[in-house]
């Protein structure tokens, strides 16, 4: 069964209340920069918008890891951050623009 979630940007009030959650549902801790949704402040426009993951066909991030802890899962075809195998250096988040890795 494929998972999705759905954003409505015209929603977001910028609380960063999805972050929280986000980080608490997959951690059990809340702690935003532990989340896989990320909330952009778009200043210029005057509004903010939840960003996540897309698996996208580029996969910089996955490309850009040094210690393989990107992984397409072959059963679902998703890319997927193995926890226990990524050291925490970041360098797939500088790899991907968006900073939701």
């Amino acid at each position: 069964m494929w998972k999705a979630l759905h954003i409505d940007p015209a929603k977001c009030t910028g609380c960063l209340q999805c972050e929280m959650a986000c980080s608490y549902e997959h951690t059990g801790v809340i702690n935003p920069s532990k989340s896989r949704i990320k909330v952009f402040n778009f200043e210029h426009e005057g509004r903010k918008v939840p960003y996540t993951c897309t698996q996208c066909t580029e996969a910089w991030c996955l490309k850009s890891c040094l210690v393989d802890a990107i992984r397409i899962d072959l059963t679902t075809g998703a890319k997927m951050v193995f926890e226990d195998t990524c050291v925490g250096c970041k360098v797939c988040t500088i790899g991907w623009p968006f900073g939701t890795i």
